[in-house]
């Protein structure tokens, strides 16, 4: 399968990334608001070489109640649909040991994310980092701004548990510890519809490393902030994709109009 290398920030002729997440629960692709509500969103299978078709430059798989349930990814949907993508899979959920990790790059997934496990041990971006090399090192943060302090904070569990973590200082250590990529997920604007956290991406998007804005999607437009406001390497959305109210083709699109450089 294809694997992405993470380049240096600041090189002008690099092209965002659209990505089509699946947020996967007991094998199917659901979605909710804030992490809770969820609701049936369609096969997973199905939905990953359609937007393959579309255009997608990558997928990512999000088992997103494995942490939550002390459970690991569900290897055989893993497999599945890795053996008929030709674009990267990134794979995050359960993730907790760098067997693991060896697990789902056997599996077929080019790319492993972790979330509520890194911060519990951040010990473990520095094992995949060195033994699986940064390309394949993304690390989730879930955040979510703090009212009284300004900040945002780090949110593992799926959203459920809040840390005192600063997420940008987190962000930071990961990139110390050898994350090639962080997926940033605004809590805040997480399924609203009301476009991606834009003083969020743009703060993060000053770091060294690729950042994958997600959160708040309803329709070309808002990509097309994300990318010239925010600052963002690549964009996320789920509901806007599951629920054919766009493709990934009409997308990029509208993105190539308004002079953001894609791959069509």
């Amino acid at each position: 399968m294809e694997t992405t290398i993470n380049v240096p920030k600041g090189v002008s002729n690099l092209c965002k990334r659209i990505i089509p997440c699946l947020d996967i629960a007991s094998g199917r692709t659901v979605k909710g608001v804030n992490f809770k509500g969820l609701v049936d969103a369609g096969d997973p299978i199905a939905q990953s070489l359609e937007y393959e078709r579309q255009g997608a430059d990558e997928i990512m798989f999000l088992d997103i109640t494995a942490s939550n349930e002390n459970r690991k990814t569900t290897l055989d949907l893993v497999c599945e649909v890795a053996g008929q993508l030709t674009i990267p899979l990134t794979v995050g959920g359960g993730v907790s040991t760098a067997k693991d990790v060896i697990n789902l790059l056997e599996a077929g997934a080019d790319k492993v994310s972790m979330n509520t496990a890194a911060v519990r041990n951040p010990g473990l971006i520095d094992e995949v980092a060195k033994g699986f090399g940064s390309q394949c090192c993304v690390v989730a943060i879930d955040a979510r701004m703090d009212k009284v302090t300004g900040r945002w904070k780090v949110l593992i569990g799926g959203g459920r548990e809040e840390t005192a973590l600063d997420a940008l200082e987190w962000a930071k250590e990961c990139i110390t510890r050898g994350a090639g990529e962080i997926l940033l997920t605004s809590w805040d604007k997480d399924g609203t519809r009301d476009g991606f956290d834009i003083p969020l991406t743009k703060a993060f998007s000053q770091l060294s490393i690729p950042i994958i804005a997600s959160g708040g999607a309803a329709g070309a437009d808002y990509f097309v902030e994300v990318f010239n406001e925010g600052k963002a390497d690549a964009a996320l959305a789920a509901s806007i994709f599951h629920f054919s109210e766009w493709t990934v083709r009409q997308v990029k699109d509208v993105l190539k109009e308004q002079g953001v450089k894609v791959r069509l």
